[in-house]
């Protein structure tokens, strides 16, 4: 089958509008409220799992529900997306967003719902979003012209904290004055109004010649191909690998921090809604100004030392917050707005440094290795600290974590090939490749 190739979006004359801008922004302020909507559910579900059960480890299964389709299908999905018409990937996984939370409020109509339906719901949501993820991100180059590229992102990062900020109270407000089907609704409202402007407008395809049938299962099967070089890529390279169980490590640990924040909020400090909701928001703020403060002042001259420094100082922020008294829940709020700071403290440089020492034409999937193969630490994280908190107390688990977080942090600093990771390059660690079957070729 073969695609039109798109010239690149060209820059208009002075005083009109670039026809690359009228189609991006409808598509951007669409992702957007749904985005929004998308937000408004999950607030909603996880408070419905709190009222409902009160249980950790229920929420903790809504949690991997959800995690799941990321960490498996990640690694192909964006090999996938680069196979299929980018459009008709982000068109139907709206409507498939849009039709499952239709399904939802039909249950929530009726009186129907049990836990296991919501899980489902979550699971179908994370195959749709894990999708359109993929696809949206690798169209973005292809409809903006490369000098506004930065600026886009900045944008994106922007709506990103808008939504963080903004959602948990509107949630918590919705869920005070509307019935849950109302609620949902919206969700569905903005999933089908994201889908206009991607019937009007359409979307750049990378340029590729038509292949035949027999072509195209090749380069189906080059998936697999693909995935197991990334995979000998990064077992092959001992920082690398030392990086991705040190990865795991963190996601093991921080987990069950974000699961089980509305259960702290409701046993501990005897929170409502609206007490989850203002966590949020704090963290969200608190992500804000650590992504400005990272911008403007660059981190230490070793970069991975910025990251490591900060993932020791938020096992002091979880400590903190696991010492919060039932009446200290300013001082909660300040500790969670601690730990929303050193979010992008932790993160950006660690992907700065990827991206300056691993392969160019490795990078695609060795990062989406990575991400998958430290997720899939985050559900033994959830299954291990959710029955200790059903068992023990809350603040006694968030101190837990702490502490291990704070030990991590030190053992880190200490560790050669992590603190050494940066300065080996492309040039000092050989590509390595696996060799091809006869089936393959």
């Amino acid at each position: 089958m073969s695609t039109t190739k798109e010239t690149p979006p060209a820059s208009a004359s002075p005083g009109q509008t670039p026809r690359w801008a009228v189609r991006f922004f409808s598509i951007w302020i669409g992702e957007g409220g749904s985005l929004l909507g998308s937000s408004l559910v999950q607030f909603a579900l996880v408070w419905w799992f709190t009222i409902t059960t009160g249980s950790a480890t229920t929420l903790a299964f809504g949690t991997v529900a959800g995690l799941l389709p990321p960490v498996l299908l990640s690694p192909f999905a964006g090999v996938m997306v680069d196979r299929w018409n980018r459009r008709i990937v982000l068109i139907v996984s709206d409507l498939l967003t849009a039709i499952s939370t239709l399904v939802l409020i039909g249950l929530f109509a009726a009186n129907l719902t049990q836990v296991w339906h919501v899980y489902a719901i979550l699971f179908l949501r994370s195959i749709s979003n894990t999708f359109y993820g993929a696809a949206m991100v690798s169209s973005i180059a292809l409809m903006v012209p490369r000098e506004h590229l930065t600026r886009v992102a900045g944008l994106n990062q922007t709506m990103n904290a808008v939504v963080n900020i903004g959602s948990p109270p509107l949630a918590a407000l919705l869920i005070a004055v509307l019935p849950m089907t109302y609620l949902l609704a919206i969700d569905v409202v903005t999933a089908v109004l994201a889908v206009v402007p991607l019937v009007i407008f359409a979307i750049p395809q990378p340029a590729r010649a038509a292949r035949s049938l027999e072509e195209n299962k090749g380069r189906l099967s080059s998936i697999w191909v693909e995935f197991r070089e990334g995979f000998r890529y990064v077992v092959g390279w001992r920082g690398l690998l030392v990086f991705c169980l040190f990865a795991a490590v963190i996601n093991l640990l921080a987990a069950p921090l974000s699961t089980l924040m509305p259960l702290l909020v409701t046993r501990h400090f005897g929170g409502q809604a609206l007490e989850l909701g203002m966590m949020n928001s704090v963290f969200g703020v608190g992500m804000l100004v650590g992504a400005v403060t990272l911008s403007i002042w660059g981190g230490f001259k070793r970069r991975v030392v910025t990251s490591l420094v900060s993932i020791a100082a938020i096992g002091i922020g979880v400590i903190a917050l696991g010492t919060s008294p039932s009446f200290g829940f300013l001082v909660a709020l300040g500790a969670v707005g601690f730990l929303g700071f050193l979010l992008p403290m932790a993160e950006g440089p660690i992907d700065a440094v990827l991206q300056s020492i691993v392969a160019p034409e490795k990078q695609g999937r060795v990062f989406t290795l990575v991400s998958s193969l430290s997720g899939m630490a985050i559900p033994l994280g959830l299954f291990i600290a959710a029955p200790l908190a059903d068992v023990f107390s809350l603040p006694a688990v968030f101190i837990g974590i702490g502490v291990l977080f704070l030990c991590l942090g030190i053992v880190a600093l200490n560790t050669r090939a992590l603190i050494h990771l940066e300065d080996q390059s492309v040039d000092t660690h050989p590509v390595q490749t696996m060799p091809a079957t006869v089936e393959e070729v």
